[in-house]
């Protein structure tokens, strides 16, 4: 496919093409709009749009990326999240983020680590 061709199709899709999109390379252009077009665009996914919304905007809170952010707020309301779901997906986002800073930076064992979640694991298999 070439870039018209690409530039037609993501009209197509977003009624636009983004200035974002004209600034990607021409020899990354078709790689990069395939991915967009499975990972955002995709109705069909193993994992339904809201949700892949929703855990885009946790990385792209992590990353601190504001397009990022807008980007995946705006369509995770578009696909039904509401303000409650945003939050959420926020607060495990920095959730996660913090526990990953406290278990690398105190270099804790992960033998230890993966015995206690297999434990951990057991235990809960059970309720």
């Amino acid at each position: 496919m070439n870039k018209n061709e690409i530039f037609m199709e993501r009209k197509e899709a977003l009624g636009l093409v983004p200035g974002f999109f004209k600034e990607i390379p021409e020899d990354s252009l078709a790689m990069e709009w395939n991915l967009f077009k499975r990972y955002v665009l995709k109705k069909d996914s193993e994992i339904p749009s809201k949700y892949r919304e929703l855990i885009g905007l946790g990385v792209a809170a992590a990353n601190q990326c504001w397009y990022c952010v807008n980007f995946h707020t705006g369509l995770a309301k578009l696909h039904g999240a509401t303000d409650a779901e945003i939050q959420e997906a926020v607060h495990l986002s920095k959730f996660g983020t913090g526990w990953s800073v406290y278990l690398n930076g105190t270099l804790f064992d992960k033998d230890q680590f993966m015995k206690e979640l297999q434990e951990i694991g057991k235990y809960l298999s059970k309720e």
